[in-house]
């Protein structure tokens, strides 16, 4: 993977995707058409489970998956390439805007895992759940305090505290455009 991939699909903060199997059912309603598309994996995905959403999930929040422990970093930021992927115009800018994400681990400690094993969360350190999150970052306007909140949970990744850190610093938000249609 080239460096400039890898800095926006991949690394230690961005180790896993996790996207709630529940929200399958969603897309399949509003895009009736392409229903037979939505089933785990489409958008690529290592963890597809029920009952656990952006609402529950907390920055922060570490899990035990058999061996392995792993902390949730930062929300999935849907990328033009899955209006691609699943041939719909402006797909990205719909997941972003209705905030069905999903969000990244990295890797605390590594072991085996069996996929029937379940996620068993070990420690919540933060109160901004991911859906808090999607919505500070993508949906909300411009506010200090609600940035400074996000930086101060703890798991946050490298690069969703830089681009905080950038909008404290600019007092702006950055342009979502070539992330969401290329």
């Amino acid at each position: 993977m080239s460096k400039r991939k890898l800095a926006t699909h991949g690394g230690p903060d961005r180790a896993l995707c996790h996207y709630p199997r529940e929200h399958y059912e969603y897309w399949r309603h509003q895009f009736p058409e392409q229903a037979d598309q939505f089933i785990a994996p489409l958008f690529g995905e290592n963890i597809s489970t029920t009952g656990l959403t952006e609402h529950d999930a907390y920055i922060g929040d570490i899990y035990r998956w058999g061996k392995t422990l792993i902390q949730i970093t930062q929300p999935r930021s849907p990328c033009y390439k899955l209006n691609f992927h699943c041939d719909i115009d402006d797909f990205a800018r719909t997941m972003q805007n209705n905030g069905r994400c999903g969000w990244l681990y990295r890797v605390i400690v590594a072991g085996n895992i069996h996929t029937k094993q379940p996620l068993e969360l070990v420690s919540r350190n933060s109160d901004v759940s991911v859906a808090e999150a999607i919505s500070i970052a993508f949906n909300a306007p411009f506010d200090e305090e609600q940035y400074r909140r996000l930086l101060a949970a703890a798991g946050l990744s490298a690069s969703w505290s830089k681009n905080m850190q950038m909008r404290l610093l600019t007092k702006s938000i950055e342009d979502f455009e070539r992330r969401l249609v290329g």
